[in-house]
């Protein structure tokens, strides 16, 4: 069948976007060709935010058939943290005709070069970009995120995040040329010439394991960054959160289809209930690359054991900020108030841990004790969600019942200086809805170590009373050596203490945000610009974006000939 999309289409039309996305990641610059405003859709083609509702609603009670090879069964059931059914089944795939399939279109994939896969690939985010209302809702009713950040980090972020990997496995891919004419002298004699080819070759499947709460910001930079190195993907979504990756390889496979190549170079692996097929998949041989986000204990077990692929994981870790002194009281306040509520701190960056001089804080307002900035802290928070209208705007709904639990639990870990509330949402009146708790903590006491040295994902911070800010700066150093950070944050006006943390956070190769008081938070990164994790302590072994990420996703094969 023929190309519905040629190669110089798809050059033409995406090029220019690839060239912007090479210069921004050279520069580091803000750039984004993707609207995060919900106003921006409705024209050329995207669907407004009626209509996406429209086809989020249309999607209950369907059979999302994929046409993938080796269906031998339709799985189902999710249900929204908001309270009501999907409706979607999807197709259970017999691994054993699937994975064969896969590999079949690789080498017309490989053969392609760099230059086209990223097209097809840029292709891809910008059909999902013209449904990211749709998927939206999806992400909303997957992960409980309320509507406007599952709109941004959903659509917009997510699809930076994803282009953002293409350009990085262009660089990547491009570093070397594909044709060299080599001559070496050899004095009197006939020099020698060879005329040498060398071709990026993909390592095999890659699989992406995604997660529950943010399923396409965290799956389409493995997902992209395997697709466009020449890899086939697997997506194996949480069971809880199927449906915005089954979208995207749905939209995958209609685009390779009218590209001209095989559509199960990326195939989706939907799961039974218990069936539990990540540890047999990731150790299958046709595995050559697994992307994992999620718990430690897996993302440990899979760097163990998935031994023949390359494995890259975004695991978990404790975030800290050290409140030392500020010259912004109300701002520092207020930024980290939204930063521990913003979606009921069930992110991956959101700060636990915030070691406060026992001794008191410098300020603009004057000296403040730990008692009294941990008290401004939870009346920034209470004051900040006072309103349930706004609370259900910022918070969403709790994504499960382990982080509703761990919750519940930690009140009882130590002095509550803000209790977690009950918010009721009027249009989802299942939702589980509550606003954080924050537990005073004695960074001197062994009693309370155990509480403030350990992950305790969901709407939990301790806010911990340390001796001095060497003190601080050497909590904050043992806990990301021994339990690695996503986030580390810092207040300070004292050029010392500031010297002190950055050093601290390049020796343990932890992100570090100085003074945020505006509308920066330090659970928040950019596209093109901010990396997110390190690669370089125990939270996670890559970074979200880096050429690390892409660059052993492929080999560079030569083949020499007599000139």
């Amino acid at each position: 069948m023929a190309a519905e999309l040629t190669a110089h289409q798809l050059i033409a039309q995406h090029r220019p976007t690839l060239d912007l996305a090479l210069e921004t990641i050279r520069t580091r610059a803000y750039w984004s060709p993707h609207p995060e405003h919900p106003k921006a859709y409705g024209e050329n083609g995207s669907l407004d935010m009626a209509a996406g509702k429209a086809a989020f609603d249309a999607l209950s009670g369907t059979r999302l058939d994929l046409g993938q090879p080796g269906t031998d069964g339709w799985v189902g059931g999710e249900v929204s943290p908001y309270g009501i059914e999907l409706g979607v089944e999807y197709p259970h795939a017999d691994l054993d005709v699937l994975l064969p399939a896969m590999k079949a279109g690789q080498k017309a994939w490989r053969d392609a070069g760099a230059e086209l896969r990223a097209m097809v690939c840029l292709e891809i985010l910008r059909r999902i970009a013209d449904r990211t209302m749709e998927f939206a809702q999806a992400v909303m009713h997957t992960s409980g995120q309320a509507f406007m950040m599952a709109f941004q980090a959903g659509g917009p972020h997510a699809q930076d995040r994803g282009m953002e990997a293409v350009a990085y496995a262009y660089v990547e891919q491009s570093r070397t040329p594909d044709t060299a004419e080599w001559t070496k002298p050899q004095g009197k004699r006939d020099p020698l010439a060879l005329t040498k080819r060398f071709t990026p070759v993909p390592r095999g499947i890659g699989l992406v394991i995604g997660c529950n709460t943010f399923p396409t910001w965290n799956g389409y930079p493995g997902l992209f960054a395997s697709l466009a190195t020449g890899n086939a993907v697997l997506v194996k979504p949480h069971p809880r959160a199927v449906l915005p990756l089954a979208l995207t390889v749905q939209v995958a496979r209609e685009v390779l289809t009218g590209a001209g190549f095989d559509p199960n170079l990326v195939a989706l692996a939907a799961e039974r209930p218990g069936e539990g097929i990540a540890k047999a998949l990731a150790t299958r041989p046709e595995i050559r690359i697994v992307d994992y986000t999620g718990s430690t204990a897996f993302g440990d077990w899979l760097e163990a054991n998935a031994r023949q692929a390359q494995v890259y994981t975004e695991k978990a870790g404790v975030n800290t900020v050290i409140v030392e002194s500020t010259d912004d009281y109300k701002g520092m306040l207020g930024n980290l108030a939204f930063s521990l509520s913003l979606y009921s701190g069930q992110m991956c960056t959101t700060p636990q841990n915030l070691l406060i001089p026992r001794d008191g804080v410098r300020t603009d307002q004057g000296d403040k004790s730990y008692d009294e900035v941990t008290a401004d802290l939870a009346r920034a928070v209470d004051g900040l969600l006072g309103d349930d209208a706004r609370a259900n705007a910022l918070l969403g709904a709790i994504v499960n019942p382990d982080v509703k639990a761990r919750l519940e639990a930690a009140a009882g870990l130590g002095e509550v200086a803000l209790a977690s509330r009950e918010v009721t949402n009027p249009d989802f009146p299942d939702a589980v809805v509550r606003t954080p708790v924050i537990v005073k903590l004695d960074g001197a006491k062994p009693e309370d170590e155990a509480a403030y040295t350990s992950e305790c994902f969901g709407p939990v911070s301790f806010a911990v009373a340390v001796d001095s800010a060497d003190h601080a700066v050497e909590l904050l150093r043992r806990s990301v050596r021994e339990k690695g950070a996503m986030t580390v944050g810092a207040y300070t006006t004292d050029p010392e203490v500031e010297e002190a943390v950055q050093e601290a956070c390049l020796d343990e190769a932890a992100q570090l945000s100085l003074n945020l008081t505006g509308g920066v938070y330090v659970n928040q990164t950019a596209a093109f610009s901010d990396f997110h994790g390190s690669g370089g302590n125990p939270a996670a072994n890559a970074a979200l974006c880096d050429g690390a990420f892409v660059a052993n996703r492929f080999r560079v094969v030569e083949v020499r000939r007599q000139a």
